[in-house]
């Protein structure tokens, strides 16, 4: 029983890591603002933000971080939950360094997830692995649903579908600032469910702007366990520091008609 509750929740917390890997890199805000009445179409949005995003992967040479990493399970066979905090070192273009600094609660949901989703996210920064999650018109296909005032500024609304069943991708909504085509916020389910004893799977991820650049500053997945038990994740992003800036290649130019 102890083999199938760590499958379920590890499928579970690692697709939401590995998913949404990609949209945690830094989104650097220079683009010319946009007026709501100039709207673009979803395949103008879509292409200014896969140009702005390798721009920002491009401009982002390292930063520090710390992250705080929670989950509660509750059901079958019994109730347990755990949180580590950890300190993040980044460095472009696909180095990242974990210092543990606490850990609390449940020794095996800290060993078989915390520390397998870590371990999991430096493998996935090789070109390789990111290509497959990109968010592009390789791996999605892209619908505008409409526009949104947010605390941010207005938004773009886009609703993704995964081109194939890989259960790294994802199905849902994103929202794409339309000043910078940053994503500030997804709202999303996997393409393909990750384990048979996960029976569903809901992943929120929202953003904030930290001096120049747009980071994540929270995340959060649900999952519901076939076998009646139910699991909360989340990870809170905290105290960023931007440690070197590479100059940004092009003008930052919107894209339109």
């Amino acid at each position: 029983m102890k083999i199938t509750f760590h499958l379920a929740l590890l499928s579970a917390q690692i697709l939401m890591c590995a998913g949404l890997r990609q949209l945690a890199v830094a989104q650097i805000r220079n683009t010319p603002s946009i007026e709501p009445r100039a709207a673009l179409t979803a395949e103008q949005v879509v292409d200014n933000l896969v140009r702005r995003n390798l721009e920002r992967a491009q401009a982002l040479g390292a930063y520090h971080a710390t992250r705080v990493y929670r989950l509660e399970y509750r059901g079958f066979p019994s109730s347990r939950s755990a949180e580590m905090t950890v300190d993040v070192e980044y460095r472009s273009p696909a180095t990242k360094e974990f210092s543990i600094r606490s850990e609390t609660g449940s020794h095996f949901l800290i060993e078989k997830v915390f520390r397998k989703m870590l371990q999991s996210e430096k493998e996935a920064l090789t070109e390789e692995n990111q290509a497959r999650v990109a968010l592009n018109r390789d791996n999605y296909l892209f619908t505008l649903s409409g526009c949104e005032s947010l605390p941010t500024g207005l938004s773009y609304i886009l609703s993704v579908e995964p081109r194939t069943s890989n259960k790294l991708l994802y199905r849902g909504r994103i929202w794409v600032d339309a000043e910078d085509f940053a994503l500030v916020r997804i709202d999303a389910a996997p393409a393909k469910n990750p384990s048979f004893w996960t029976k569903e799977t809901r992943i929120e991820q929202e953003y904030t702007k930290v001096g120049n650049f747009w980071l994540p500053v929270s995340n959060r997945s649900t999952s519901a366990i076939r076998l009646g038990g139910h699991a909360t994740f989340t990870i809170d992003y905290q105290d960023y520091q931007i440690t070197a800036v590479a100059p940004l290649g092009t003008s930052g130019k919107v894209t339109g008609n």
